[in-house]
């Protein structure tokens, strides 16, 4: 199963860690001058496997990569232009309706001049004249 290429910094400092730990043990329980066990070898050839690993993937990822090919169109296919249909003449039996006209509407300044003589007219008419 291969490694995945996110983990392999992680794998590396943990293995440090773990031989780091082999080692000192090795070195408080038996001395320096003995040689490495065999725990201590496997994990230095692991060691060694992952940063082989390490820079022969970063040479991978530094070659030229294969790019896509260019999309190209399909032409489309020329359409064919329909002859014009010829104007149906109107139907004699029937007449045509009148259509309603639309209705004359207020525009807005002529309603709020509307509404403002509305307003003028009532504020007069509640005015009681002097005469009465």
């Amino acid at each position: 199963m291969p490694i995945r290429t996110a983990s392999l910094n992680t794998q590396i400092r943990k293995n440090g860690a773990r031989l780091h730990a082999a080692m000192a043990e090795r070195i408080r329980f038996e001395g320096e001058e003995h040689p490495a066990s065999e725990h201590e070898q496997a994990l230095l050839e692991e060691r060694r496997f992952l940063k082989e690993a390490k820079a022969k993937r970063q040479a991978q990822a530094a070659e030229p990569r294969e790019k896509a090919p260019k999309f190209v169109h399909k032409e489309a296919k020329p359409v064919k232009e329909k002859a014009p249909k010829a104007a149906k003449e109107p139907k004699e039996g029937k007449e045509g309706k009148a259509k309603p006209k639309a209705k004359e509407h207020l525009s807005h300044v002529e309603k709020r001049a509307k509404k403002a003589e509305s307003l003028a007219a009532a504020k007069a008419a509640s005015k009681k004249s002097a005469k009465t």
